[in-house]
């Protein structure tokens, strides 16, 4: 009873829950603290979040699912303790909801193929963890989870709904909460009574539907009222109280608002029905059946072996356990064991603070801070380091800024209680900050020096990054402070759980840290940081990284966090617009599928798709199947087919118009930054493992630009105003020009020399005519010769992309290198030192291990052979991109330009220009991406302006 009434009273403290109002009688007689967990959406939800970067097996299989569910559980029952739990999934079979709504989920994406086949693990993952797994025929999770929620309330229970899904608020009362688990790293969001209230701006939690009910949810397909959006949905709640007084008062409504809803009045009521989560499931499930002891450790250890989780597994079960798959660990682990062997003589006895003398000082006072930067700004170089109140540099307040000149003394500047306070201090140091002289050396530089930035100082000057620096040099190892303390120094430093304890609901605030412990803190970051500085400093010569590591990444920092916080002009109205015109257009496709197919299906069900296909329409004699026996209905299977019947080509077509919907048009308003009014996306320079950049919240690189429907959305990307337009840059076939430079092939360098069409100038090679002879088909055709072959394109692959006899692929394939023997010979030589160093490099050094090269399995080696002649080339593709952004930065400052650089994207910079600017600035530009990094084929740069993102491209 004790650790539950606790565990309630932290929570009352949590800025996310605050003070239940009145908690019933005997809600914590026994201590029972149950957790249902919503199965698909977390399963989703945990591949999803690592769509970016997925895990798979060695031998190919896609384990995020997996993977993110096991965290998930794993954390809930260290964190949580809970004396209960269950998980509940949705069914195949058709709910109440299909029954008077047949339309209800109709529009819904098919199950990725990843995932499905993903979830025969999730079961046996949740067998080996003793969780209670419920599947009810014809009722979805949130019945389920309903029912049993609202029935553990009634026997004395507390109960965590674990869930992203916003439907459950209605489900919320004192002793029912929901428990919304964080992303990349932030913190669990519980919603109790309070919460629901606020968010949904309503007097009773079952209002929820009501709102709900009146503005619908396409992802259900749920119509709502037409027109009626969120804000609109709570006002009228908020007035009316339910949905069905409101039908009963449209009188009191005017225009538009008041015809809508008596237009729609039957779609408002059957909304809410739809919407309405039952209580009331038939079951005979027994709460108390439901109690958790442990997991089963041999079905759990043979599971995580099987899906080569081994960091996970050594956490779990010791480093005794291992799988045959963990070679990246093995390495991993020899690596560090040689890298500690040149630094200490002895096995390491890690220290900790209290075993190192060390001088850290607080700095409080006026007369403290004009002495410490009177130091700064005497010192050729410094490390520092800000503590804040959250995660988020644009929105979070400094606290602190901790100092280090050299080894074992720092200082910690305080920097005040109030937003102003901090803003002052931070004043106070612009000259050291903004000191070009002066190097700045720091751990995950990006954040600090965004921080700033958003603060109005400008951090100058040499940037020394070691989180980047050592990405650079060990790119298959870990990257944290904590760690490279520990392998470079020997040194454990004080954990951040010490000071705000471990991440989850309780978890401290920075500013609840007593200012003794949270100085010295903030000292030994900066000092530890300082101390693997100058330990990998030496390495990056001896490793041939000093190019990519000093002249493009930590250069390149600036010039990112400028970028981010420029920000880009969103025609939010033309995306809402564009929204109604895409919903029109799938409706149309459905409709065309229907009468194709000659009766209604759900499009989105391989399943049904697969036999309207392949049993109904016959469009292949022996269709492929997946593993799970269902006909293959995935993107590229069908594109094969496309031209045998137009619903084929009809299906992608709806498939492509429902993502772009669902992914960009619906999403990118949301994005944008209510204060500013511009979408700020944020780019990472290391997610990558070729060095390309990647954009993220939002992700603006996969905005598709092929289609008419993807260059719409880029239409919404417009100038500042009118008094400027975007200009677009664009490296024109850069990977291509990179290949003729790094293989040195004579025909193709003179090919681009000349200005020659690359393509018609393959096609003429490899068909062996004269280029007046080349046909459209023959350039198309070498194009894609050309592109494959940097990616490692097989006869095969060739003959399945061009939809061509495998004679004639081969033939293709062998006369191109034939004309291009310098390619030929790159290839080789390529896979060669691959084969003899285990890794590949760039022209600026930056590395890509190849572990698989000598693998004995045949696939394996092949695939290893096309990344190691890829990498290199897309690899300094992405290189020039970024020593190119860097040069173009500073030629826009040093000529006093007002032309900001916004974005980029793949091989392409979008800029924000004056219009009395464009006839100066665009020189500039061009030549500055042009002689990025000196090659004797000629760089071509693409230029175009307008008033938009579209017509800029």
């Amino acid at each position: 009873m004790l650790h539950c009434q606790l565990s309630i009273a932290a929570l009352a403290r949590s800025d996310r829950l605050p003070r239940m109002n009145a908690q019933p009688k005997d809600l914590f007689q026994d201590d029972r603290k149950l957790f249902l967990l919503d199965g698909m959406a977390l399963v989703y939800r945990a591949h999803f979040a690592l769509v970016r970067s997925p895990r798979f097996t060695s031998g190919g299989l896609c384990t995020s699912a997996v993977f993110g569910m096991l965290n998930t559980v794993m954390d809930i029952l260290k964190r949580e303790e809970p004396t209960h739990i269950a998980i509940a999934f949705d069914t195949s079979e058709p709910t109440e909801r299909h029954k008077v709504f047949p339309e209800y989920k109709a529009q819904r994406d098919a199950m990725p193929e990843d995932i499905s086949k993903q979830l025969p693990y999730i079961d046996r993952l949740m067998e080996a963890l003793n969780i209670t797994a419920i599947r009810m025929p014809g009722y979805e999770a949130d019945d389920i989870i309903g029912t049993l929620a609202h029935q553990a309330s009634d026997q004395g229970f507390l109960t965590w709904m674990v869930t992203p899904d916003k439907d459950y608020h209605q489900l919320v009362r004192q002793d029912v909460i929901v428990y919304k688990p964080g992303r990349q790293g932030s913190d669990v969001e519980l919603l109790g009574i309070p919460e629901v209230l606020a968010q949904w701006e309503i007097q009773r939690v079952e209002q929820v539907i009501d709102v709900l009910g009146l503005m619908g949810d396409s992802s259900d397909n749920i119509p709502g009222v037409p027109g009626i959006g969120p804000k609109t949905a709570k006002k009228l709640i908020a007035d009316f109280g339910s949905v069905e007084n409101l039908l009963e008062n449209t009188d009191k409504l005017k225009g538009k608002q008041r015809e809508r809803i008596e237009e729609n009045r039957e779609q408002a009521l059957l909304s809410k029905q739809l919407v309405t989560i039952q209580m009331d499931v038939p079951h005979t499930v027994d709460l108390d059946a439901l109690k958790y002891d442990s997991y089963d450790e041999e079905k759990l250890k043979a599971l995580l072996q099987e899906l080569e989780f081994d960091t996970i597994g050594t956490r779990l079960f010791g480093k005794s356990f291992s799988s045959a798959a963990s070679r990246a660990s093995v390495i991993r682990e020899k690596r560090e064991t040689e890298i500690q062997a040149t630094l200490f003589d002895d096995p390491v006895d890690e220290k900790k603070i209290d075993d190192v003398p060390h001088e850290y000082h607080t700095v409080t006072t006026a007369d403290e801070r004009a002495a410490l930067i009177a130091e700064l700004m005497s010192v050729e170089s410094f490390c520092f380091d800000t503590e804040t109140t959250g995660l988020d540099p644009r929105t979070v307040q400094p606290l602190g800024i901790s100092f280090c000149i050299q080894p074992h003394t720092a200082y910690y500047v305080v920097c005040g209680e109030t937003a102003e306070d901090a803003c002052a201090v931070l004043e106070e140091f612009r000259c050291v900050f903004e000191n070009e002289s002066i190097r700045k050396v720091g751990h995950n530089l990006k954040y600090d020096v965004s921080l700033l930035k958003w603060h109005g100082i400008e951090v100058r000057g040499t940037l020394f990054d070691t989180m980047l620096v050592h990405t650079m040099m060990e790119p298959e190892m870990k990257h944290g402070l904590d760690y490279l303390a520990n392998l470079y120094l020997g040194y454990q430093p004080i954990p951040t759980s010490a000071l705000i304890g471990p991440k989850g609901p309780n978890q401290k605030n920075m500013r609840d840290v007593p200012l003794e412990r949270l100085s010295q803190y903030a000292c030994e970051d900066a000092d530890v940081t300082l101390q693997v500085a100058n330990a990998i400093s030496p390495k990056i010569d001896e490793l041939g990284v000093r190019e990519v590591c000093m002249d493009v990444e930590c250069p390149l920092v600036t010039v990112l966090i400028d970028m981010e916080y420029e920000g880009i002009r969103l025609n939010s109205e033309a995306l809402h617009e564009y929204s109604d015109k895409l919903q029109a257009e799938i409706g149309d496709l459905e409709a065309r599928i229907y009468s194709a197919a000659g009766h209604p299906f759900n499009i989105d069900s391989p399943k049904q798709l697969g036999v309207v296909l392949y049993e109904e329409l016959e469009l292949v004699a022996k269709p492929k199947k997946t593993a799970t026996g269902q006909y293959s209905t995935r993107e590229a299977e069908l594109e094969k087919l496309a031209s045998k019947h137009q619903i084929v080509a009809d299906v992608l077509d709806y498939r492509n118009a429902r993502k772009l919907k669902s992914v960009y048009v619906d999403q990118l308003p949301e994005a944008v930054n209510p204060k500013t009014g511009r979408l700020h996306t944020h780019y990472s320079q290391t997610w990558t493992a070729t060095g390309r950049l990647q954009s993220n919240d939002p992700n603006l690189q996969t905005i598709p630009i092929r289609k008419e429907r993807g260059r719409e959305i880029r239409a919404a990307f417009v100038a500042r105003d009118d008094d400027h337009l975007l200009l677009s840059a664009d490296y024109s076939q850069i990977e291509l020009r990179v290949m003729a430079e790094l293989s040195q092939d004579p025909a193709m360098m003179e090919a681009f020399s000349s200005g020659e069409d690359i393509h018609r100038f393959t096609a003429s090679k490899v068909y062996k005519v004269e280029p007046d002879e080349v046909t459209r088909e023959m350039r198309d055709k070498a194009k894609t010769v050309n592109f494959g072959i940097i990616y490692g394109i097989s006869a095969f692959g060739l003959q399945q992309r061009l939809n061509i006899p495998r004679e004639e692929a081969s033939e293709l394939i062998r006369n191109y290198f034939e004309k291009y023997p310098g390619v030929q010979r790159y290839i080789d030589e390529t896979i060669a030192q691959a084969k003899e160093h285990g890794y590949v490099a760039t022209r600026t050094g930056r590395r890509r291990y190849i572990r698989d090269i000598n693998s004995r399995s045949k696939g394996v080696v092949a695939a290893a052979e096309r990344l190691a002649m890829n990498s290199p080339i897309q690899g300094t593709a992405a290189d020039m991109l970024k020593l190119a952004m860097i040069k173009v930065h500073k030629a826009l400052a040093a000529g006093g330009f007002k032309t900001k650089m916004l974005l980029t994207v793949h091989d392409e910079l979008v800029f924000d220009m004056p219009r009395d600017e464009q006839d100066t600035v665009m020189p500039v530009i061009e030549q500055a991406m042009k002689t990025a990094m000196p090659m004797q084929v000629p760089i071509v740069v693409e230029m175009g302006t307008g008033k938009n993102w579209l017509e800029a491209h």
